[in-house]
């Protein structure tokens, strides 16, 4: 029997796009420190996130009000909207007290 040009199986295997991932691997994801300021001891927490998730999507993970917080970088200020692409460690700041 003659098969015809492209119906072969192994062919459809070979142009896969390299991006595809087969259903079993996961998405990578990386590391981020979260270092929550108190007057005693910080809180320390390491969290793993998918690269893109933004700092508030972040703070609300953890349990924290992202509007009560500052959160800096390298001691600068970072915006609640910042996406997370890499490994880092913010330092979160309550601003009020919530009571």
């Amino acid at each position: 029997m003659r098969m015809h040009r492209g119906s072969s199986k192994g062919e459809a295997a070979e142009r896969r796009s390299p991006e595809t991932l087969p259903l079993s691997a996961s998405r990578p994801s990386i590391e981020v420190v979260v270092e929550v300021a108190r007057a005693g001891r910080p809180e320390i927490r390491r969290e793993e996130v998918l690269p893109g998730t933004t700092v508030r999507e972040l703070l609300r993970r953890i349990g924290r009000a992202p509007e009560g917080c500052a959160v800096l970088v390298d001691e600068v200020s970072v915006p609640l909207d910042l996406p997370l692409e890499h490994a880092v460690r913010l330092v979160v700041v309550p601003t009020f007290s919530g009571g």
